[in-house]
This record gives C-alpha cells, structure tokens and sequence, in this order.
C-alpha cells in the first residue's frame, strides 16, 4: 500500500506549492512551489505527494 497522496488541482489553485494549507501546521516541510505547467503534473521533492492538473484546465499565463 503506498501513502503517497494525489491531489487534483485547478487552474484556480495555482501557483501550486506544497504544503497546501489544508495540511496541519505540525506536519508541514517546508513550503516549495512546484511548476506544473509543463506537464500537468508534479511530485513534491520533501513529501512525495503527487499533483495533477484538472482535465480540461487552460493555465493562463500573466
């Protein structure tokens, strides 16, 4: 059984950094931002969780 989270994100959510503010304080690694734009899809380098972007999500860029 593997405890690696997936998250799906939308474009509402970005910039995506991990931990989200969803995760207790007690637990947290230090925040990063993760660029998912490339792919759709990113792992955190601390924690492993696993982000994947919403099908049928447009990123905008500004």
């Amino acid at each position: 059984m593997s405890d690696t989270r997936e998250i799906e994100v939308t474009a509402k959510d970005l910039p995506l950094h991990c931990p989200t503010k969803e995760v207790a304080l007690w637990s947290s690694h230090p925040r990063v931002f993760l660029d998912i734009g490339e792919t759709g899809q990113i792992s955190c380098p601390y924690c492993g969780t696993k982000y994947r972007l919403k099908a049928g999500e447009v990123i905008h860029s500004h």
